[in-house]
């Protein structure tokens, strides 16, 4: 695992919290108003369909209660840059309890309207300080909640692909925190400062071991928009198809970023 860069960025526990639920609802005002026909399409995700995918989703945000059921961890043995790094390993039993939920659940908007409310319940009696047995370690429930608008935001955009006809909106608050996770995990996973990566409006990171730029233009920046670094971060999108695509603007030697991706899958 990498190490995770000793001054870590700082969220903001409130806005975070009100990110989560924004792009919950979100994909909830989709999830009511689709068929049967689009609830079997299949994802970009193995074999799962957009049924299984909506599981997941709800399972992401439940796994906030699951650790708050377990005893609290006694001290914090985890960072938030930990995270990106542990999610592949728990992928078979993550798939096992997806098709699980899926025949437990067979009303997907019933099961979302439920998970908010009871994720409301659990937000306003928990502390953020709270410790968490997470995946990547013991977490803070704030730093934890990051991770979920990652999740949201992630799977948002699987959804997205599809159901191109949903056209899911992003909140911009969850848009901004999953782009600067996933880019300082970068950072984290490539120490330096020769390259600049830029992800306008979110995110500015130096990484990638070499010389160090002071001033001017760097000689090595990789500049692209949000969704597209979020693909690429979570290897939905190859750094091949996305500079053939003009998805990604790459100039200097050490701009050329595939063998460090994707960060998490």
């Amino acid at each position: 695992m990498p190490p995770a860069r000793k001054r870590a960025r700082v969220y903001d526990s409130v806005r975070t919290r009100t990110a989560v639920f924004a792009q919950l609802t979100h994909v909830q005002e989709a999830v009511r108003g689709l068929g049967p026909g689009q609830f079997a399409l299949r994802t970009r995700l193995g074999d799962w369909t957009v049924r299984e995918l909506v599981a997941h989703i709800g399972m992401a945000l439940t796994a906030i209660g699951r650790s708050l059921d377990l005893p609290e961890p006694p001290k914090q043995d985890a960072v938030l840059l930990d995270w990106p790094f542990a999610t592949s390993a728990s992928s078979p039993d993550i798939d096992a309890f997806t098709k699980r939920l899926v025949q437990e659940h067979p009303d997907l908007d019933n099961y979302l309207a439920g998970i908010a409310r009871t994720l409301a319940e659990q937000l306003d009696t928990t502390p953020g300080t709270r410790l968490l047995q997470t995946n990547a370690g013991a977490l803070p429930l704030a730093d934890y909640l990051v991770t979920r608008a990652v999740e949201l935001v992630v799977h948002t955009d699987d959804l997205n692909t599809a159901v191109p006809e949903l056209k899911i909106p992003y909140d911009r608050q969850a848009l901004a925190a999953c782009t600067r996770l996933l880019a300082d995990a970068l950072a984290a996973k490539a120490p330096g400062g020769a390259t600049e990566v830029r992800i306008p409006p979110y995110a500015v990171v130096q990484c990638v071991a070499g010389p160090r730029h002071t001033r001017g233009t760097p000689p090595n920046v990789v500049e692209t928009d949000p969704l597209t670094w979020i693909r690429l971060a979570t290897g939905r999108l190859t750094w091949p198809d996305a500079v053939d695509d003009a998805k990604v603007s790459a100039s200097g030697e050490r701009a050329d970023l595939s063998a460090l991706l994707p960060l998490m899958s």
